[in-house]
């Protein structure tokens, strides 16, 4: 059995990924701080230990590609990997981000062999991550409400993370992970709405009214930078509005809607924790 390691394992799309090893009859080695032995991006001394022995990797990058030290950490641990002997790296990147490209390109051109996994926003931003919380208080406040966006589900794209880190006829290509369609933010809260039964009340803000929002309830400096960034650069890039259909060619089906990703997640009660003020 191939040894993987998958790093961000406890994470969004990287948990995903190794219950999609699991099922195949894998058990991947989980890269986390919390796992045994840990990993930690930002402690060197604990990389060689995690890779040793391994072949092949999914590598996800907290909070974001994107953010100030990824490039030199992902060039880092690329470089121990191939000294190490790993065979395949599956990065996961994002679509339409400038400093995420510059990240494929270290594994590009590492020697290693690869592939690329290049999604777009997760639909799972909206029950497990920051915009859960505007969810349960009622109360959505976002900018740009009307930039069409192909929101992809994190199940799709760990499905395709999966299936291309095992299957070596995807390597050297990037794959491109969207949903089936262009989506706005007031169709989103129209649609989780109806699916959670609750009334939410929309309101257009400037990108500048929500990071002074983001500041005052104390966000993470690096989190208010990354999200800023994403709204400035990322939503506004036409690039980032454009269904493509690599899931359906990956997986032989059609990536899931967010209709359906809603009512999935209307039925485990996430949306019906109504926040108490």
């Amino acid at each position: 059995m191939e040894n993987i390691l998958v790093i961000g394992g406890t994470g969004k799309t990287g948990r995903r990924v190794v219950e999609q090893l699991k099922n195949k009859g894998i058990e991947p080695r989980i890269g986390s701080r919390n796992a045994s032995p840990s990993f930690d991006w930002d402690n060197k001394d604990t990389w060689i230990e995690i890779l040793s022995g391994i072949e092949k990797m999914y590598v996800t990058y907290y909070p974001d590609l994107a953010v100030p030290g990824a490039k030199e950490a992902i060039e880092s641990l690329t470089y121990l990997a191939k000294e190490l002997g790993v065979k395949k790296m599956v990065l996961l990147s994002g679509k339409g981000e400038t400093e995420a490209e510059a990240c494929e390109k270290i594994v590009m051109n590492s020697g290693v062999d690869y592939t690329i996994v290049r999604a777009s926003w997760f639909n799972q931003n909206w029950s497990e991550s920051f915009f859960l919380d505007p969810i349960l208080s009622g109360e959505v406040a976002l900018p740009m409400s009307d930039i069409l966006i192909p929101f992809v589900d994190a199940n799709d794209i760990a499905e395709v993370a999966a299936t291309v880190l095992l299957n070596d006829t995807y390597n050297g290509e990037i794959i491109e992970v969207t949903g089936p369609e262009l989506i706005t933010f007031k169709d989103i809260v129209n649609i989780i709405s109806k699916t959670s039964n609750r009334k939410l009340n929309f309101y257009e803000i400037t990108l500048e009214q929500y990071i002074d929002g983001m500041k005052q309830m104390q966000i993470p400096n690096d989190v208010v930078w990354l999200i800023e960034y994403l709204f400035s650069h990322v939503l506004t890039n036409p690039k980032n509005q454009q269904v493509v259909n690599d899931i359906e060619r990956v997986l032989g089906r059609k990536a899931k809607t967010f209709l359906e990703y809603a009512q999935e997640t209307a039925e485990t009660g996430i949306w019906s924790q109504v926040e108490v003020q």
